[in-house]
């Protein structure tokens, strides 16, 4: 909970912190955001396997929060004196390249962990799942309400230091409580620390971390890097495709279709902190019954409808199964575009409602209810079935992958978002507005395209699903809701 907290409460300030503080063209920001994402999901690929075979997954996730805090205190330096020495861009694409490294290096282990919990009782995992994606959006709706409003009350210097706060807490616990999970890990965890592999790892981190800076301040690098990794990631899925038995080799298809609609979503997901951030900046009336919102504390709108909304999706989960009517995993991601669709025809139909060019508050409160049930239902399911489909020797590597393939969705969507940037110097909201309302427009649309497909899909992945079932392996038709948010 507390490390989600201290990257949601970095992520809502971050894009905002560019333009209105450093003075970066809205291009550069959404773009520079969008290189950083991808690096955050690329990286645990290599923190997956330094968890699997080097340090351990308990090791390697507490040294990855101790890399994160340290990129959070960075960030939080006083500005006013780090500009005025010209400083800035290096000192912020420094603390970027550790938040990055950081990330990766935590990120595909706690779900690693809580996959072998319950390894033998899948009944109890999809719980297990629930209960700590549950943590995750607390984590991330507390630290999206507070990091805006310190933003405003005491500047970006208290709102980045929460952040580290966050990172504090959680180490603090894991230290104190640590035991409670001392019969859980990955093999290198229950042998004696090999300092030599440890220093490795350390040296190994800070050199990552200024290669990613390097990377995400110079684009065109970043981008030739993204394209780069898309590729690998279609080569180790072939890999693995290729010499898979025959069991494995349906799971592997599965992960692979539902793994390709889950870019298509969160190309639509990075909407949140580029143009519909943006879009609350330009145009949107920031007067809510008395209250002056922050324009990227509408990011909050995002866990606060998933908390409310998953236990009433879990039920109807629950009331379906028992009455023989599950959906299937292909099914839920029908359902998941057309919710998506609807959200963003509802972003787009609000400049119909404008007055001065600016929209009312209640089209994004409507508009983020549908997106966050959309994601529950494409987001949330894809990690329960890496839980349920992959052995465990390749988990940590195959959890990586799916989440370097978010990655590469999120800075095409930062690209995206780019076609409704306005110019430097333009603060007309005329000329903002039918520039994003026209892109959500045509994304509405692009997500019925993904609901075609999804349709289309079904009989495919109930194929893949039967042959899963030959050979013994749960089905995920049941599946709970799991750890969206980036878990």
């Amino acid at each position: 909970m507390w490390e989600r907290f201290g990257f949601y409460g970095m992520q809502v300030l971050l894009v905002v912190f560019m333009i209105e503080y450093l003075g970066f063209a809205e291009q550069r920001a959404n773009l520079t955001w969008g290189a950083l994402a991808a690096m955050i999901y690329a990286v645990p690929v290599l923190g997956g396997w330094i968890g699997d075979r080097v340090l351990g997954a308990r090791r390697t996730m507490l040294l990855g929060a101790l890399v994160l805090c340290t990129g959070y205190l960075l960030l939080s330096v006083p500005w006013r004196q780090v500009v005025a020495r010209g400083w800035a861009e290096p000192l912020l694409f420094f603390s970027l390249g550790m938040v990055a490294t950081g990330n990766g290096m935590f990120k595909a282990n706690p779900s690693s962990l809580v996959s072998r919990l319950y390894e033998h009782e899948p009944s109890k995992l999809d719980g297990a799942f629930t209960i700590y994606y549950m943590a995750i959006n607390i984590g991330a709706l507390i630290s999206q309400a507070l990091t805006p409003w310190l933003r405003v009350r005491y500047g970006w210097h208290w709102a980045f230091l929460a952040c580290a706060g966050g990172l504090v807490l959680g180490i603090a616990q894991l230290l104190v409580r640590g035991r409670l999970i001392g019969h859980v890990g990955t093999r290198p965890d229950f042998e004696p620390v090999r300092l030599a592999r440890l220093a490795g790892v350390v040296i190994g981190t800070l050199i990552l971390a200024i290669l990613i800076a390097i990377i995400v301040r110079n684009l065109a690098v970043a981008r030739a890097i993204v394209w780069l990794a898309g590729v690998a990631l279609l080569v180790l899925f072939a890999t693995l495709i290729a010499r898979a038995s025959r069991s494995e080799r349906a799971g592997l298809i599965a992960m692979l279709i539902l793994t390709g609609e889950t870019m298509l979503f969160f190309v639509f997901y990075q909407q949140i902190s580029t143009s519909l951030t943006l879009f609350a900046l330009h145009n949107v009336r920031l007067d809510f019954y008395g209250y002056s919102v922050p324009p990227e504390q509408f990011q909050v709108l995002d866990p606060f409808w998933i908390v409310v909304c998953s236990p009433l999706l879990a039920l109807l989960y629950g009331r379906l199964g028992r009455n023989g009517h599950d959906l299937s995993v292909g099914g839920k991601f029908a359902w998941g575009f057309a919710l998506l669709a609807l959200a963003f025809f509802v972003y787009s139909l609000s400049g119909v409602d404008a007055v001065a060019a600016h929209v009312s508050p209640w089209w994004m409160i409507g508009g983020y209810l549908l997106l966050s049930i959309a994601e529950l239902l494409i987001s949330g399911l894809a990690l329960a079935m890496i839980s349920r489909y992959i052995g465990p020797e390749r988990r940590g590597l195959l959890m990586g992958a799916w989440l370097l393939s978010m990655g590469l969705a999120q800075y095409i969507g930062s690209f995206v978002a780019n076609f409704a940037s306005v110019p430097s110097g333009v603060t007309d909201p005329a000329q903002s507005l039918p520039r994003y309302t026209h892109l959500f427009w045509v994304l509405g649309w692009i997500a019925i395209g993904g609901l075609a497909v999804a349709i289309l899909l079904l009989p495919l992945l109930r194929r893949l699903e039967a042959r899963l079932g030959e050979a013994g392996l749960p089905s995920a038709a049941g599946a709970c809701v799991s750890q969206t948010k980036s878990a």
